[in-house]
């Protein structure tokens, strides 16, 4: 049997390829790692891979592939799970169970295997786009099989095998981190009361020691797509990298939430992302001056189910292609500068332009140049508020 099994180099995954051979009659191992900008040595992660019992190891730069295909498209859509979340996890899975789906084929699998939990999100996320993409794959659950129930046994299981591992008992953090943000989990952050360790931070600095004073920053947009700061255009990934460094060093885009998981339970994640935040922040400023009001409140509600269809593992069913076909006709003038200043823990906007901006100075001002005819606004109310005119009237008469 031959297996693919996704792979990070973490903790599970380092227990899969010793166990899935153990398990598996002697299954043939070939491992891929898809480089999403999570800020490793993926070389390392692929002798890693090779010396632990893989006989092939795959490694791709996406990074350019998952900002343009997967980042960019879910900006634009203003997708943030329950208004918070920036999904770079959820939004990593699809590309990089495709890659395993297509990896499978070139080598001749049988199956495929991934380390996501019994109870987590995405075991759906990877094994929906498998479904998709390579229904005659076998998917492979080991955290769902084996007897390794806790953190602090898979430790044992990997060190008993001579196997190095990123964590220890004393920080047995679950870290998920790509250019789009960092996903931290485990050890004391399962108490809702405490307060995340300042050790479990990869990407903001504590706004305490953040620079003083703040700076200006101006993003460009054409057509919803950030393609400059401060008047530099900049390669997408180069983009975002830099926007990361500066939000970053002054603590900016940390996120602390309880979310609703896919599988129907709560769970504490903390979050970081700096250049998503701002970015986030930015475009929808954008979309308040270039878009309708009926086309601004009815995204709105597609942000959210866009969103939610992205957390649910569901990039690639027909839903995300029409709801983004929707979201790609709102975007032709979502193009301008949005200034933000940064300050220690805080993005805040300070200007927006745009040459499709519907702001009129002469229907927004109070001063001289008003163009705004008030007279209007007698017959509109009349009318606006006819109905419950009505219904007043006849309440009134019936006493109640």
């Amino acid at each position: 049997m031959k297996i693919v099994c996704a792979y990070s180099g973490g903790l599970d995954t380092s227990c899969m390829i010793p166990w899935l051979r153990e398990n598996y009659g002697g299954a043939d191992i070939v491992t891929y790692t898809g480089d999403l900008g999570q800020g490793v040595d993926v070389e390392a992660i692929r002798s890693k891979a090779l010396r632990t019992g893989a006989s092939r190891a795959f490694v791709d730069d996406l990074r350019e592939r998952f900002v343009g295909e997967f980042i960019f498209p879910a900006l634009r859509a203003g997708a943030l799970y329950e208004g918070t979340y920036p999904l770079h996890t959820a939004l990593g899975r699809p590309l990089l169970a495709q890659r395993l789906v297509e990896v499978a084929e070139e080598v001749g699998a049988d199956a495929i295997a991934h380390g996501c939990t019994g109870k987590g999100n995405d075991q759906v996320r990877f094994e929906v786009a498998a479904q998709c993409l390579g229904p005659h794959l076998k998917v492979i659950a080991p955290l769902r099989e084996w007897e390794l129930v806790t953190r602090e046994m898979e430790i044992d299981y990997a060190l008993a095998r001579g196997i190095e591992l990123p964590i220890t008992k004393a920080k047995p953090y679950s870290i998920d981190e790509n250019i789009w943000g960092c996903a931290i989990e485990c050890g004391e952050m399962e108490n809702l009361w405490s307060e995340p360790p300042a050790d479990v931070w990869r990407m903001t600095k504590d706004p305490s020691a953040a620079p003083k004073g703040s700076t200006e920053i101006t993003i460009s947009y054409e057509a919803g797509l950030p393609v400059a700061l401060d008047g530099e255009v900049l390669p997408p990934v180069t983009l975002l990298e830099r926007l990361n460094q500066l939000a970053g060093d002054y603590g900016i885009g940390r996120m602390d939430m309880v979310e609703n998981r896919v599988v129907g339970l709560k769970s504490r994640e903390v979050y970081e992302g700096p250049a998503a935040v701002v970015l986030h922040m930015a475009h929808r400023e954008l979309e308040r001056i270039v878009l309708d009001r009926a086309t601004s409140h009815y995204k709105a509600k597609i942000a959210q189910d866009f969103a939610t269809l992205i957390y649910d593992g569901l990039w690639f069913g027909p839903l995300r292609e029409a709801l983004q076909a929707f979201v790609e006709t709102t975007q032709q003038h979502v193009t301008g500068d949005v200034r933000v200043r940064l300050s220690a823990g805080l993005a805040r906007i300070t200007g927006r332009r745009s040459p499709f901006s519907l702001y009129d100075d002469g229907l927004a001002t109070y001063s001289d140049g008003d163009t705004f005819d008030r007279t209007a606004a007698v017959g509109f109310l009349k009318l606006y508020g006819l109905s419950y005119r009505t219904w007043g009237h006849v309440r009134r008469q019936r006493g109640s």
